[in-house]
């Protein structure tokens, strides 16, 4: 008969064993050592290390998208503002284009005329004093210092309710010059570019000079570009009649503009020749 104490089963030894197996099983698996090349990888990358030129490189990268993004964004806006815009603008902004056009070429062959001249004169200085004359004379007139007279157009704005302002008569003013208006007169008030225009008790004040209904304005140009210029759809005219007042334009064979201004010496600016 078998002794229980010889049971294998039940041997104190073997069940010693079978627990370590089983304790060495449920212990977690011991963390792989890191790889070298991941650790060096990581300390390159951090703490982060940043030099002059990487700041220098930003800050160029930045300045160029902002100045980029600013671009478009302009870009849209203008292409939203002509879409937007009322038939009788678009009219008004291409025949504005279309006049400039037109001055530019012809200050182009007039130039490109004066250097021909030049070049073929016998006597290149004479040519050239007479130039210098023609020129003078003509800055006399821009600048309100000489009268005036040629072609042109002559408008008469009569204010039988009080209703024009300043901003109205430098619309009109604005317009002739775009046109392409060499010598512009309202009332006995020569315009030249630095001429003020001013609400004041009810009427409006020229250069200081009270200016008062009706608005008589004379303007030497080509009348075929400054009367469809106030004319245009939603231009100085049709406003100033939405307005109540009353406007009638003409075209005298000779517009004559002689309001002078007086010639003012520069207080600091002196010739460099």
């Amino acid at each position: 008969m078998r002794d229980p104490q010889q049971d294998p089963r039940q041997d104190p030894r073997r069940d010693s064993r079978q627990e370590q197996e089983q304790e060495q099983e449920q212990e977690p698996a011991a963390a792989a050592p890191e790889p070298a090349g991941a650790r060096a990888l990581l300390d390159a990358l951090w703490p982060p290390r940043v030099t002059r030129s990487q700041l220098l490189a930003a800050a160029l990268l930045f300045a160029l998208g902002l100045a980029l993004a600013i671009q478009v964004r302009a870009a849209s806006s203008e292409e939203t503002a002509l879409r937007n815009a009322r038939p009788e603008d678009l009219v008004r902004i291409l025949s504005d284009l279309e006049d400039r056009t037109a001055r530019l070429e012809d200050e182009r062959a007039g130039l490109e005329e004066q250097r021909s001249d030049l070049e073929t004169s016998s006597d290149q200085a004479e040519e050239a004093r007479r130039q210098t004359l023609e020129r003078e004379r003509q800055l006399g007139v821009l600048a309100g210092t000489m009268a005036a007279q040629g072609p042109g157009i002559s408008l008469r704005i009569s204010d039988p309710r009080g209703v024009v302002e300043a901003d109205m008569l430098l619309d009109a003013v604005q317009e002739l010059r775009a046109a392409g208006a060499e010598a512009i007169q309202i009332n006995d008030v020569r315009i030249v570019a630095d001429t003020s225009f001013v609400d004041h008790n009810g009427g409006v004040r020229i250069d200081g000079v009270p200016a008062g209904a009706p608005y008589l304005v004379s303007a030497i140009g080509r009348p075929q570009d400054l009367e469809p210029a106030l004319n245009i759809p939603g231009g100085v005219v049709q406003s100033l009649e939405n307005e109540g007042a009353g406007v009638t334009m003409d075209r005298p064979e000779t517009v004559v503009v002689d309001a002078l201004r007086s010639a003012e010496q520069p207080d600091y600016a002196q010739s460099s020749s």
